[in-house]
């Protein structure tokens, strides 16, 4: 018979199919498995109505078949299988699909109405990609004729009558040769074809069976083996995510977990979300016990798992989670979502945006009945992931600000251990007006800041702020329960009584001229010198004018490309007036400058030491220390 030709443009878009739409080859299989998944639910639904129809749900099967010496794989369904109009319809127009139409012409709400996987008909030649011939030996179901279908690409096709063909439909495909460049028979090895269907189509509702062989010890021997062949189901067929919470046991989540995201431990959290209505979809997520090792590397992709009606459509769904949940495992099924052309990307539709938005509303809500039901395990996963939401809060411009700040914890003076935001504010004295907190490399360098002493000595409450990112996102906060946020090392800190401001005001009026003179011996260092009441113990302290602090500094000097000269706090050292060193610098002054200007360098770099501000010079340092003893 005389081949004929692919309609509708068909040559060029065969071309794209082959080398443009689909990003990976290994996803023929399910391609293929995806359309025998059509073929038997199409002839399920027909038997719901139409009692010529004896098979039962339990005779339907795909089976898969390989023949190395022939180089063939194939792909069997007993499905409804297609007449020599079907064929030439289905299979001679590419992009036409036939499981698109059966959808199409049932009502939504129509008696035992179920999911259809194919909808775009250009899968199945998605096939070419790995063979160089196929072959579709099908009949209908009913029909006493069987009709084949045979391609080697865009030069065309034949349909021939086919008397043997077996109700249902039979794919075979000729695998290509081996190149330099492709290894194509991988797809003729047994535990490939396993490990694809696991990945792509465990979750088809039919068993997909395969002769499988292992070897094993021969009975009467020690070291003798032979093979053993038997007919295996490769697929679990019924999602975990699709039984009821009840019937799930804590360890079937953990095994799940562990085999389906590689982890060595169990999760944290387990969450589950079912949705039905103006969005249909089902989430089970994961919240990890611990950091993954790639976390904060390049190679770490953010996004859950995406299926559609069972058969897995994305390995990374990044639009899914938002940055500051991106350490959150899981997938999502949905039936509803508009996939493209090659169903391996998502059209960016509203219902992509309906499911996201859900999903980060879920896990918000999670985490919050943690905080408030399993604290110790909520301060584990904030140990762990308590930075992600903190830039959370920073990043967009603090878009995402008030649903995520009563999940933020912080070390405090209030026996160093974790505090909310709402829990500081509820243990504030009513004499209180900010909420206060100091910045360091850890809790107990932070706890020995003299203004934290200060501070802590009036009895009001510190938050210890250890990890980088902290300071900017209360910075873009601002408020808390309008209590404005403030650093006890700027300059505005303000524990003192008006007769006390007066007071301090008229010492440094006084020695204002002293004062300047320690400015312009220690250059562009400070800004400014001043006396304060601030300081208990310690001789003296810097602090900062400005938005950007010094620990601000320290961590924008950091990023990469930084420019250290544009990047400055204004720092303020500020000496205690009521320690004796005030005194001797007095009478430094009327007595010796040269001396009184080492004492200046001296005070500057003892409290750059106290506030973890690293030395410029550490050996000039060292040398006035012995000069001056």
């Amino acid at each position: 018979m005389a081949k004929k030709q692919f309609r509708t443009e068909s040559k060029k878009l065969l071309d794209m199919m082959v080398n443009s739409i689909y990003t990976h080859k290994e996803i023929f299989l399910r391609e293929l498995i995806s359309n025998a998944s059509d073929a038997i639910d199409k002839l399920y639904f027909r038997s719901l109505t139409d009692q010529s129809v004896s098979l039962k749900k339990d005779d339907y099967f795909i089976r898969i078949a390989v023949d190395k010496t022939a180089r063939t794989l194939t792909v069997t369904d007993n499905g409804c299988g297609m007449s020599k109009d079907e064929l030439e319809n289905n299979l001679g127009t590419i992009a036409k699909s036939g499981s698109f139409e059966f959808k199409a012409d049932k009502p939504a709400d129509s008696e035992g109405n179920i999911d259809i996987i194919g909808q775009f008909g250009v899968g199945f030649y998605s096939a070419f990609m790995v063979a160089d011939e196929i072959t579709v030996d099908s009949r209908a179901y009913g029909s006493g004729e069987g009709w084949r279908w045979q391609s080697s690409g865009a030069d065309g096709y034949t349909v021939t009558e086919f008397p043997s063909a077996e109700p249902g439909t039979k794919v075979t495909l000729h695998i290509k040769p081996d190149t330099e460049e492709e290894h194509y028979s991988e797809y003729l090895e047994e535990y490939r074809i396993r490990s694809l269907v696991k990945k792509y189509s465990d979750y088809i509702r039919y068993p997909i069976k395969m002769l499988t062989s292992h070897e094993h010890l021969k009975e009467g021997t020690e070291d003798e083996y032979e093979t053993h062949t038997e007919d295996a189901i490769l697929n679990s067929m019924v999602p975990i995510w699709k039984r009821a919470q009840s019937e799930v046991s804590e360890e079937e989540y953990n095994r799940f977990y562990r085999e389906k995201f590689f982890d060595y431990e169990p999760p944290l959290k387990v969450v589950r979300q079912k949705a039905e209505g103006g969005s249909n979809y089902e989430a089970l997520l994961f919240i990890p016990s611990h950091i993954p090792y790639d976390f904060y590397s390049k190679d770490y992709e953010k996004g859950l798992q995406l299926y559609s009606s069972g058969v897995m459509i994305m390995e990374k769904c990044k639009d899914l989670l938002p940055d500051y949940f991106s350490f959150v495992k899981g997938l999502v099924d949905s039936s509803d979502l508009s996939l493209n052309i090659s169903r391996e990307l998502l059209q960016h539709d509203r219902q992509l945006k309906v499911i996201a938005k859900a999903i980060e509303k879920k896990i918000n809500g999670e985490l919050s009945k943690m905080l408030a039901n399993e604290r110790d395990n909520y301060e584990k996963f904030f140990a762990a992931f308590g930075n992600q939401l903190k830039w959370g809060v920073y990043s967009d411009y603090g878009m995402n600000k008030d649903s995520l700040q009563d999940l933020l914890m912080f070390k405090s003076s209030d026996g160093g251990k974790y505090t909310t935001l709402r829990e500081y504010v509820d243990r504030m004295p009513e004499s209180q007006k900010k909420i206060y907190y100091a910045c360091g490399d850890s809790v107990l360098k932070t706890s020995m800041l003299p203004q934290v002493e200060s501070v802590t000595a009036k009895g009001f409450e510190v938050l210890y702020l250890t990890d980088d990112i902290d300071e900017f996102a209360l910075q873009m906060m601002h408020t808390y329960a309008e209590k404005e946020f403030l650093n006890v090392c700027k300059e505005e800190l303000d524990l003192s009584t008006d007769e006390e401001k007066e007071a301090l005001k008229a010492e440094n009026d006084r020695n204002a001229e002293m004062l300047a003179f320690i400015k312009e011996s220690l250059g562009e260092s400070v800004k400014k010198v001043c006396f304060t009441d601030k300081l208990k113990n310690h001789a003296a302290c810097l602090s900062s004018e400005g938005e950007l602090s010094a620990g601000m500094e320290r961590v924008l000097k950091k990023m990469p490309g930084a420019d250290g000269n544009q990047i400055k706090a204004e720092l303020v050292l500020e000496i205690n007036k009521d320690h004796p060193v005030a005194e001797k610098l007095a009478l430094l002054y009327g007595s010796d400058k040269e001396k009184l200007a080492d004492y200046g360098r001296l005070l500057l770099g003892q409290a750059k030491l106290l506030g973890g501000i690293p030395l410029e010079d550490p050996a000039a340092f060292a040398d006035l220390v012995a000069k001056l003893m």
